[in-house]
């Protein structure tokens, strides 16, 4: 069974704007048209508050969106009450966001998948609890 990456907001704001600061594993897989890419719906609102703000060179929220929508690679997973309830547990992740997106990777672990999730963040890294890479 192939891997699915769950991407997290830094990865896919700085893999559509071109950002040198994305690393070069996760925008080699960004890259890749056979990777399966996993973005839980805590990024795409994260990312569209960041354009919003004008924290990114995405030029509108739409633009991002139609982006995001048109790629068949990209799998947009819903917030629900069983990945809060993994977040929940997760305590050991400061930020809720990240715990969003971790529980959101150890949900489809817990269904049989196997995910890696694209990050920088150390907060999610140190933690250890599912695989990552940048």
């Amino acid at each position: 069974m192939a891997t699915q990456y769950v991407v997290d907001t830094h990865a896919l704001v700085w893999f559509l704007e071109g950002n040198p600061r994305l690393g070069t594993k996760a925008k080699a897989l960004l890259e890749d048209p056979t990777s399966v890419l996993i973005v839980p719906i805590i990024v795409v609102a994260e990312a569209c508050w960041i354009i919003e703000h004008g924290r990114t060179s995405i030029p509108s929220v739409s633009d991002f969106l139609k982006t995001v929508d048109a790629d068949p690679r990209v799998t947009v997973v819903a917030l629900d009450r069983a990945i809060l309830d993994k977040a929940l547990t997760l305590q050991a992740i400061g930020e809720m966001h990240d715990r969003l997106i971790i529980a959101t990777a150890l949900f489809l672990q817990a269904h049989g998948e196997t995910v890696t999730v694209l990050t920088k963040d150390t907060n999610i890294c140190d933690v250890g609890v599912v695989p990552t890479i940048w």
